[in-house]
C-alpha cells in the first residue's frame, strides 16, 4: 500500500470511528475520549474522612498570624474586630513587618502579641506554643501547605490564604494531615462572602434560577501595579515555573457552592488551554533582569469542567494584560441567570418572581435583564442570612468591600460555637487541583484529565450546600 493509500485508509477507519454512533444509548456516543487519570492515593488505614467536622467550642480563639507582607496586616487589623478573640502571637521573615503589625494591636488598645521573625523555619516556634488554637496564614503561596501542615500536626487548626495548596501532591498531604488530626483545614477564600454573590447563591438555594445548567468564573486583574511589591519576586516566579490556572480560586470557588460540589455533585473531568506566554517572559526581563524565554504560565488560561451530573463550569486566569477586573460569576439556569462582571444583572422566567416582592412581575422577559429597582428590591429581599446579621460592620471594618471581614467573622462564629466551617479541607483541593491539572490537560493537546474525588466517595454524604448557624 503506498503512502496515499495509508494515508486514506487511516482517515476512512477514523470516520468510520466518528460515524458509528447513531444512537444515544450507543455506549460509545456517551464515552469518545478516555480522561487522562492521576493517581487517587488509599485513605490511610484508621482515617475518616472529615466531611460537616465540628471540634470542641471555643470560648475565645486564640490566633497566631504567619506571613505579615501584603495581607496579613490587614487580617490582624480585622480581627480587632471580632468579638472572642485573641491575638497571641505574629510570624514574618522580615522583623519590620511583626514590629509594624503589633502596632495595629496598640492602636487597637489591645496588648501586644510575641514576635518571631528572621527565618522562613520560626514560624514552627509560634506553632509549638500551647497557647494558640489557630494558625493564619498569609505567606507566599510555596509555604502555605507546609505551615499548615505543621500546625495541625502540633494540634492548631489551620486557615491559609489562597491558593492554599499548589499541587495535587500538597492537596492530597492537607487532606490527610486533617483527616489524620482531626483539626479543621480551611482556605480563606474571601470572595465567597461578596455581597452578590453570597446573595445569589441564596437565591439559588431556593429555587430561583431552577436546575443550574452551567457557572463562570474568572480572576481577570492586570498586576502592573503590585509586581515589584511580592516578597523576592515570589509571584512572577511562580507564574514563570508553572503552567495551568496557578489562582483559580476566588471565581472558582463560588460557582462550586452554587453546584453543591462534593455534596451532592462532584468534578469529574477538565480541558484547559492557554494562549502563548507574551507579557510575562518581557515582565521577568524588567523585574529580575534575566532572559524570560523559559516562562511556562500562558498569559490567559480557560479551563472547562463538567460534573457528575453534567453541570458545566468555565474558569479563566489572565494578570498579564490590560484589561477591566473581572471575576466573571455567572450562572446559567433553566428559570434564571445571574450576572456580575461588568454590570450585575439578572434575568428569570417572569413566574420565578414573587409579585409581591415585584409587582407587574409579568412584564419581566426571559431574554432580558430585570430593571435595576427589580435587581435591588430583589437583592433586598434575598439578602444572605449572614449579612442581614453583619453586613453594616463588615462595611465599616473593610477587606475588599468587607468580604474579608465576613470570612473572617463566620471562621470565629463557626469554631466558637462548635459548628462545621463554611469550607472544608475538600473545598480546599477541588478549587486549587485546576493548576496542576490544567498543566497536564495543556501539557497533553488539551485532552480531558478527570478529577479526583478528594473526599474518596464522600462527595454526596451531604445533600446540598448550607452555612451552619447556632439552633
Amino acid at each position: 500500500m503506498n503512502v496515499k493509500n495509508l494515508c486514506l485508509a487511516v482517515v476512512g477507519f477514523a470516520l468510520v470511528g466518528l460515524t458509528a454512533c447513531t444512537s444515544k444509548n450507543d455506549k460509545c456516543c456517551q464515552n469518545e475520549v478516555n480522561p487522562i487519570e492521576v493517581a487517587v492515593p488509599e485513605r490511610p488505614a484508621g482515617q475518616q474522612d472529615v466531611i460537616q467536622l465540628t471540634t470542641p467550642k471555643l470560648d475565645t480563639v486564640r490566633v497566631g498570624f504567619v506571613g505579615l507582607g501584603m495581607r496579613g496586616p490587614g487580617a490582624v487589623a480585622r480581627w480587632t474586630h471580632i468579638p472572642g478573640t485573641k491575638i497571641v502571637a505574629l510570624c514574618d521573615v522580615e522583623p519590620d513587618r511583626v514590629a509594624k503589625a503589633n502596632e495595629i494591636l496598640v492602636k487597637a488598645g489591645l496588648p501586644k502579641a510575641a514576635e518571631y521573625s528572621g527565618s522562613t523555619e520560626v514560624y514552627k516556634e509560634l506553632c509549638d506554643r500551647d497557647d494558640i488554637d489557630i494558625v493564619y496564614i498569609a505567606t507566599d503561596w510555596i509555604h502555605h501547605a507546609p505551615i499548615a501542615i505543621y500546625a495541625m500536626e502540633k494540634g492548631k487548626h489551620a486557615a491559609i490564604e489562597v491558593p492554599a495548596a499548589t499541587s495535587l501532591q500538597e492537596c492530597w498531604d492537607l487532606i490527610n494531615t486533617s483527616e489524620r488530626t482531626r483539626k479543621h483545614c480551611m482556605m480563606l477564600e474571601n470572595c465567597v462572602y461578596d455581597f452578590f454573590e453570597l446573595t445569589t447563591l441564596n437565591m439559588a438555594q431556593k429555587g430561583l434560577f431552577g436546575d443550574i445548567l452551567h457557572v463562570e468564573g474568572a480572576y481577570i486583574h492586570n498586576l502592573s501595579d503590585f509586581w515589584g511589591d511580592y516578597w523576592k519576586n515570589w509571584r512572577l516566579d511562580f507564574n514563570r515555573k508553572h503552567k495551568g490556572d496557578v489562582y483559580p480560586t476566588h471565581g472558582f470557588g463560588p460557582a462550586c457552592q452554587l453546584l453543591n460540589i462534593h455534596r451532592g455533585d462532584r468534578l469529574k473531568t477538565l480541558v484547559a488551554m492557554e494562549s502563548n506566554p507574551a507579557t510575562g517572559p518581557e515582565l521577568v526581563k524588567k523585574y529580575s533582569n534575566e532572559d524570560g524565554s523559559d516562562f511556562k504560565n500562558g498569559d490567559h488560561t480557560m479551563t472547562i469542567m463538567r460534573t457528575e451530573k453534567g453541570k458545566t463550569i468555565l474558569i479563566e486566569h489572565d494578570v498579564m494584560n490590560p484589561r477591566p477586573y473581572s471575576r466573571m460569576y455567572q450562572l446559567t439556569g433553566t428559570k434564571g441567570f445571574a450576572n456580575k462582571y461588568p454590570v450585575e444583572q439578572y434575568c428569570f422566567m417572569p413566574e420565578q418572581v414573587d409579585d409581591k416582592v415585584v409587582p407587574n412581575h409579568e412584564n419581566l422577559s426571559a431574554h432580558s435583564a430585570v430593571p435595576v429597582a427589580v435587581k435591588e428590591a430583589m437583592m433586598q429581599e434575598y439578602k444572605h442570612p449572614i449579612h442581614q446579621e453583619i453586613e453594616e460592620i463588615a462595611k465599616q471594618v473593610g477587606g475588599h468591600g468587607g468580604m474579608d471581614y465576613v470570612m473572617d467573622y463566620r471562621l470565629v462564629y463557626c469554631l466558637r460555637n462548635g459548628l462545621p466551617l463554611d469550607m472544608d479541607v475538600y473545598d480546599l483541593a477541588e478549587w486549587c487541583c485546576v493548576g496542576e491539572l490544567g498543566a497536564i490537560s495543556i501539557e497533553n493537546g488539551s485532552a480531558p484529565v478527570a478529577v479526583p474525588d478528594f473526599t474518596r466517595g464522600a462527595w454526596n454524604k451531604v445533600d446540598g450546600y448550607h452555612h451552619q448557624f447556632v439552633k
